[in-house]
């Protein structure tokens, strides 16, 4: 007897050279305090170690909206600091996305030439349908997804201000 299971995989890339040392780049992701200037402006914790736990808040145009608590929970799988970031990413923003399973994200920095990096961000899901509309940009009025979160971070990095001023 066989039994075939259908999975949705869904790969989210997103990739962007950015005028700004890795460490900038990586106190950008890893860093609470910066994390609230840019994107959907949301703080993050992490305990930044294989094992450890990572979690994001909502913004305070996301609690005006209703939202509380944590909005993502993860677990760092792979942690070199300035060069690369793995995590397990839950998203929580509401019933339809929490009874989804967990996806992987990577964030990987590589320094170049005259003080630019190559940062990419990879957000794979399993059978996360929901999730993935949402990381990928294509739920209209999500504001973009990982590819707003990405422009976004480098815009403040390049120039202190952010795309929005949400």
């Amino acid at each position: 007897m066989s039994t075939t299971v259908d999975t949705e995989v869904t790969t989210v890339t997103c990739q962007v050279y950015v005028k700004a040392r890795p460490e900038q780049i990586w106190d950008a992701i890893t860093n609470g305090d910066t994390t609230d200037r840019y994107g959907y402006r949301g703080r993050v914790e992490y305990d930044l170690r294989p094992g450890g736990a990572y979690s994001a808040y909502p913004s305070e145009a996301m609690k005006a909206m209703g939202a509380s608590g944590v909005i993502v929970e993860g677990e760092v799988i792979e942690v070199e600091p300035e060069r690369r970031l793995v995590e397990t990413w839950h998203a929580l923003f509401g019933p339809d996305t929490a009874a989804e399973p967990a996806g992987i994200v990577s964030w990987e920095l590589e320094p170049g030439a005259d003080g630019v990096t190559k940062l990419t961000v990879t957000h794979t899901l399993e059978d996360a349908p929901v999730t993935a509309g949402y990381v990928s940009g294509s739920v209209p009025g999500t504001d973009g997804g990982w590819p707003f979160i990405v422009s976004d971070l480098k815009t403040l990095l390049e120039t202190g201000s952010s795309l929005s001023p949400c």
